[in-house]
């Protein structure tokens, strides 16, 4: 059992009986009411996406979910081949599961999946990972005065906003639940 106020995006919990991934959780305090927790909670046999309520003292059910490591090999349609790393064994991940992680995977990362009951329900990438540019706009010089970025695309297909000295070719480090520009890769 977990406090209400403890809920983060990719959390499995049981709501109802039934199991949900939390989509979305937002602390909200408004002047002198009472602080809540409003969140969005994805029931995963449905697919179905309600937004709740809860107190922030309200206990919420956990169940016990398998960490495993995977490595991601290939797209394949709209299903994702990942391995498992002790067994070897190849999985077939449908792409409701990967959902916004797709965007940042690349073949040979190592991702974490979440089993319940021997079905996967969740897909968690490292927080940052390292990409190649594959294209950006060319330096305008003279624009340095301000902090303007530019967008690139990655080797990926994801587009992230850089700053100005970022060229084509060059690596970069960004953060997977944000999307953000972190650094240049060492």
């Amino acid at each position: 059992m977990i406090k209400a106020v403890d809920l983060r995006k990719g959390k499995t919990v049981l709501y109802d009986g039934q199991l949900c991934i939390v989509h979305d959780a937002q602390h909200v305090a408004k002047g002198n009411k009472r602080s809540y927790m409003q969140a969005k909670m994805k029931n995963f046999k449905t697919g179905v996406i309600s937004d709740v309520r809860f107190s922030v003292d309200d206990r919420i059910e956990v169940p016990y979910v398998e960490q495993k490591q995977f490595e991601f090999l290939y797209r394949e349609g709209d299903k994702f081949i990942v391995m498992d790393l002790e067994s070897f064994d190849q999985v077939a991940v449908s792409a409701d599961i990967v959902a916004d992680a797709a965007q940042w995977l690349r073949p040979n990362e190592k991702v974490t999946c979440e089993i319940y009951n021997g079905e996967m329900v969740s897909f968690i990438l490292p927080n940052t990972v390292e990409l190649t540019v594959k294209d950006a706009p060319p330096v305008v010089k003279g624009s340095t005065a301000t902090n303007q970025l530019k967008e690139a695309i990655l080797e990926t297909g994801a587009k992230v906003r850089v700053p100005p000295f970022i060229e084509i070719g060059e690596r970069v480090c960004v953060d997977t639940r944000t999307g953000e520009y972190l650094e240049r890769a060492k």
